[in-house]
């Protein structure tokens, strides 16, 4: 088990500065009306937990049988890297969910840069400090093996190869933010002061500070991941629900209906 000192000290690490990619993806913001909904769910960082998003999930089924309208459910992003399960949790995303519930996955920095990696898998010497292994091997990829073989021709081939089009589509077709009325899901904050419509990939994706003091000085409450906390933090403006699941066991689900957020498990 993992120290959840250490996961959160893990988390900080960002890719080399100056790091390049053949390709950069442009990511779509969605909106509905508060009234679409008679409920809303967010589901903090999976982080290859496969067995803890079931699980997570089958509360939310449950639970929205007591609602008698439509549920959407947000998955905050960042479902790939630390655990050992990527490649299941990426192929469940991929399917619609359950019954009257509409789920949307947002893009975490993780999904970014892995998605980096498939378009240029020269950039893996740089994604490994940032990513281990794990997602990959997931896949049945051992890098060091076709490193060792045949250079990173073998391992560009392995990549291609190993994740599905249905995976590959999902990443590049993945939101960078949702917003239901007054209510914003991103997955890692916003630029405080900064109107949602000219908010940036860079800062939806990655931000900390100064997000995380000032919170985002709209009139608006954001639900977003990314970095890690003890228990769901609530307040200044903002709801942290990411609680390390792959080093805690612990994935945390929020529930908003009629004004009110609460957090299920």
């Amino acid at each position: 088990m993992i120290h959840i000192r250490d996961a959160i000290r893990n988390l900080f690490v960002q890719p080399e500065a100056g790091s390049t990619s053949k390709k950069r993806h442009f990511r779509s913001k969605l909106s509905f009306n508060p009234g679409d909904f008679s409920v809303v769910y967010a589901i903090g960082d999976v982080h290859g937990c496969y067995t803890e998003l079931l699980r997570a999930k089958d509360i939310i089924y449950g639970d929205a049988e007591n609602y008698s309208g439509s549920a959407l459910l947000v998955l905050l992003g960042d479902y790939i890297d630390r655990g050992t399960q990527s490649k299941e949790v990426i192929e469940h995303i991929t399917k619609p969910a359950n019954g009257k519930i509409t789920q949307v996955a947002l893009c975490g920095n993780h999904e970014d840069e892995f998605l980096r990696l498939i378009d240029d898998p020269d950039y893996f010497f740089s994604w490994r400090q940032f990513a281990g292994m794990k997602t990959l091997n997931s896949y049945g990829i051992d890098p060091a093996y076709l490193l060792r073989h045949g250079g990173t021709l073998a391992l560009a081939r392995a990549i291609n190869e190993a994740i599905p089009t249905h995976h590959k589509n999902l990443l590049v077709n993945m939101p960078s933010m949702v917003t239901v009325g007054n209510l914003v899901f991103v997955h890692a904050g916003i630029r405080p002061g900064v109107p949602l419509s000219e908010q940036q990939d860079q800062d939806l994706l990655w931000i900390r500070e100064p997000f995380l003091t000032q919170g985002p000085e709209l009139p608006v409450v954001v639900v977003h991941g990314h970095t890690p906390v003890g228990r769901p933090f609530f307040g200044n403006g903002r709801i942290a629900i990411d609680t390390g699941a792959f080093a805690t066991g612990r994935l945390t689900i929020l529930r908003i209906a009629d004004g009110r957020a609460t957090i299920l498990s």
